[in-house]
């Protein structure tokens, strides 16, 4: 695990794009695992920016997100489907085939997990797998555990991401319940990058980094992926001593 410490959102979001510009300008048909909440919106600008200026091209690359709500219309402003688009994928060149973000309201949602794993694994796995992190430790919708999760599954949401994210539920309430990519299923990415910022997730990042390996925390996993950057700011970071 490497750690590298900024002073702003907007460095981090340089140093974030520049991974993703290597990858793509490397191999056409990589396949990136992204992620959604604000941690990544800066880096979402810069590669959008870079796009724009004919640095880096998203035509043969794949997209996998980590998760979505359930019962949510893919419509509703506050669904991740919504948020890539308008973060993303309306502003570059992406297939729209090659874009996978799980369908909450699939009438089988264990069978729109287990789909989405075998798109995955047919796709050559992901290359690059983009994640924020919870104040209470979770990636993707990975929840606080007796045990850590292996493949894409249904959740449900813990009280205080409810909190966290229902701040942006002004119209409706907040679904209980989520799709996410499992544990097993980000640590078989290549490549992990982290962003963290504020100091309402220093408690998290100090658990994640220098805390036992534990489900309660499931950040913590990430201690043992042999490719895994965090990129913090000087808040996030501010109890690593």
């Amino acid at each position: 695990m490497e750690i590298k410490v900024f002073d702003s959102p907007e460095e981090i979001a340089s140093v974030c794009a520049d991974e993703f510009t290597a990858l793509l300008t490397s191999k056409e048909n990589c396949v990136l695992g992204l992620a959604t909440g604000a941690s990544p919106v800066p880096t979402y600008k810069e590669l959008v920016r870079r796009y724009n200026a004919g640095v880096i091209s998203f035509k043969h690359a794949s997209s996998f997100n980590l998760d979505e709500y359930v019962e949510l219309p893919r419509n509703d402003k506050n669904s991740y489907y919504t948020f890539m688009h308008e973060n993303l994928f309306n502003s570059v060149d992406i297939d729209e085939a090659n874009v996978h973000i799980l369908n909450g309201n699939a009438e089988d949602t264990a069978k729109e997990c287990a789909d989405f794993d075998a798109a995955i694994e047919a796709a050559g796995g992901i290359d690059i797998q983009l994640l924020g992190i919870g104040t209470n430790g979770h990636i993707g919708f990975n929840e606080p555990s007796s045990s850590f999760s292996d493949g894409t599954f249904k959740v449900k949401l813990t009280d205080s991401t409810i909190k966290s994210n229902s701040i942006y539920f002004t119209e409706n309430a907040m679904p209980r319940y989520a799709l996410t990519m499992g544990i097993q299923s980000i640590m078989k990415a290549k490549k992990i990058v982290l962003i963290a910022t504020g100091a309402s997730k220093a408690e998290a990042v100090k658990n994640a980094v220098k805390g036992e390996v534990t489900p309660m925390c499931p950040a913590s996993v990430l201690q043992n992926h042999p490719n895994c950057i965090f990129l913090l700011d000087t808040a996030a970071a501010s109890l690593l001593g």
